[in-house]
């Protein structure tokens, strides 16, 4: 499967450390937009969603995934978890300080390569919806905005 930049952008949450998520419309994936938060200047942003690797490919995809997952500006949180039912799935959770945070780390070097390196791993893209996040462990001090 031949999978451009903007399928793989869409695939997962750029994870952190590719903070891609995001552009997932882009594959056709169900998106489901969560209202505005209200009496909030900026909002959280959040995205969750499905990755599938191809064959033999999940540990070293999720590696990729993981890599610089300090290094990206505005996320708030973003978590790798393997889909015990699904050999080939991985789940992407991400929480940004904004939807403009997000979309600026789609630019970042970092991102970038790893896009590069990732998108030979991956097979296709399962479900995604984009959150407005409110808090919860480790996001009090963003949700206090």
């Amino acid at each position: 499967m031949n999978i451009g930049r903007r399928d793989f952008v869409a695939g997962a949450a750029g994870a952190a450390a590719l903070g891609l998520l995001g552009c997932m419309a882009t594959t056709g994936a169900a998106i489901t937009a969560a209202p505005a938060a209200p009496e909030r200047a900026q909002a959280m942003y959040g995205l969750i969603g499905k990755m599938i690797a191809a064959e033999g490919q999940r540990d070293a995809l999720i590696a990729v995934l993981l890599e610089g997952v300090s290094a990206m500006p505005g996320c708030l949180s973003y978590v790798v978890a393997r889909d015990p039912a699904d050999a080939s799935a991985i789940w992407i959770t991400e929480v940004w300080d904004s939807q403009a945070s997000h979309k600026a780390s789609l630019s970042l070097p970092s991102v970038k390569a790893a896009i590069a390196k990732g998108r030979p791993m991956i097979a296709g893209f399962g479900d995604s919806v984009v959150t407005a996040p409110v808090g919860g462990h480790g996001l009090a001090a963003a949700s206090a905005r």
